[in-house]
């Protein structure tokens, strides 16, 4: 059993699998500080200085200014905030990760189209047929 674990450790899909949740899990914290930090105050700020983090609807009793003091009461609340937030966030990473497949494809090289086997016309019934025949297939005469 430990042998064939280490086959399947070894294969190269689980090594690029392994590197690309690491790389995606670094990735994601720079982008949550990208929205969090960068973009969502900027956007509160244009849509009259609103904290999305703040948006909720409480789902029961008592008055609170943030959701953090709701949250430490105990009181249950909506948090459609954080959703917003969640959101915006998943469209920079779609858009990120977009644009990032998009340089790798364009940086590979396109396979070159295979050469189409060489070919001439029969003279007398002007099919394409192989270069190196010696009798045309469709009528059957000696070249």
């Amino acid at each position: 059993m430990l042998k064939e674990f280490k086959e399947f450790a070894a294969r190269g899909n689980v090594m690029d699998l392994a590197i690309g949740v690491i790389i995606g899990g670094a990735f994601g914290k720079i982008v949550n500080s990208v929205v969090n930090d960068l973009m969502m105050p900027v956007l509160g700020l244009v849509l009259g200085k609103v904290d999305f983090t703040n948006l909720f609807v409480k789902l029961g009793e008592g008055t609170f200014a943030t959701l953090a003091d709701a949250k430490k009461a105990g009181v249950p609340v909506f948090a459609y905030g954080l959703f917003i937030n969640s959101v915006i966030e998943f469209l920079i990473v779609a858009f990120a990760i977009f644009l990032m497949v998009k340089q790798v494809n364009r940086l590979r090289k396109p396979e070159p189209a295979p050469a189409p086997p060489p070919t001439k016309a029969c003279p007398f019934c002007t099919t394409a047929i192989p270069a190196a025949a010696t009798r045309c297939p469709q009528c059957t005469s000696q070249l």
